[in-house]
């Protein structure tokens, strides 16, 4: 049995599951599906850079300001001693290093997942991103959330994240803008004249999938499974997405984990 694997998120302060990240979601996904063990490390916002230099893990993007920037999901690998930032290049790695778990990118799919990850962000994270931010701010420590308000204000150019989507047109925009983009990816999944519920086929879940996934655990979790907003994207398309969750519940565990601990030697 391998060492578990290092796994870096960062916590809500009050939700249930701890974890709420749509981008940590997709790698907790890929671990709990290959059934490999590991240990969530919680790191807050602020945190995530000094962590993440100490591992010598390069940033992934870069900020409002043209600057790099260090996000997290990221691995340390106690096995190979390999450590990672970003959601698909960690599923690639997990693949190469576990080949004999649950394949997530087959090799023949490889350049067709790069297209559907620039495909995704077209079509549905704008709208998501606008009808979520707020509320998900509101759930973070208070580190988290002056960093997480900040940044994203920066990035859209606003002076409060509460006016990405308040209640009424703009709200009712960033939902509808979610729709089109689900119902485009069904309406993918139906090309054959059959409606798959993923994208090899009805029973084998692959990155793609797990991508979709770790968008929509983020409204259930910070909006709750009683909302308005989670009703109704669950009757969209004919309930698809409904039944698509379902598929993904038992890949759900969250550890307990620990929280990060930052000395003088970061």
């Amino acid at each position: 049995m391998p060492e578990p694997i290092i796994f870096y998120d960062i916590p809500s302060k009050d939700l249930n599951p701890k974890a709420w990240s749509p981008n940590t979601w997709k790698t907790r996904f890929c671990l709990n599906l290959k059934g490999l063990p590991y240990k969530t490390v919680w790191v807050e916002y602020p945190d995530i850079e000094p962590v993440l230099r100490k591992l010598g893990v390069r940033p992934t993007v870069k900020n409002a300001e043209g600057e790099p920037y260090y996000t997290v999901p990221a691995i340390f690998d106690p096995n190979t001693k390999v450590a990672l930032a970003e959601s698909s290049a960690i599923a690639r790695y997990l693949d190469k290093a576990y080949p004999d778990s649950p394949r997530l990118i087959p090799a023949e799919t490889d350049a067709l997942h790069a297209a559907f990850d620039d495909a995704f962000h077209a079509a549905i994270l704008d709208g998501i991103a606008r009808a979520m931010l707020h509320e998900t701010a509101n759930h973070l420590n208070p580190r988290s959330e002056a960093h997480f308000r900040r940044s994203r204000e920066a990035a859209f150019k606003i002076n409060d994240l509460a006016e990405l989507a308040p209640p009424g047109p703009k709200r009712d925009e960033a939902w509808a803008a979610v729709k089109r983009g689900l119902s485009t990816f069904a309406g993918w999944l139906r090309a054959d004249g059959s409606d798959k519920l993923f994208f090899l086929g009805q029973d084998r879940i692959a990155y793609a999938d797990i991508t979709i996934a770790g968008f929509l655990i983020w409204v259930r979790i910070v909006l709750g499974k009683e909302s308005e907003e989670w009703a109704e994207l669950m009757a969209w398309d004919g309930g698809r997405w409904a039944r698509f969750m379902a598929a993904f519940e038992k890949y759900e565990t969250v550890d307990v984990g620990e929280d990060v601990v930052i000395n003088s030697s970061f």
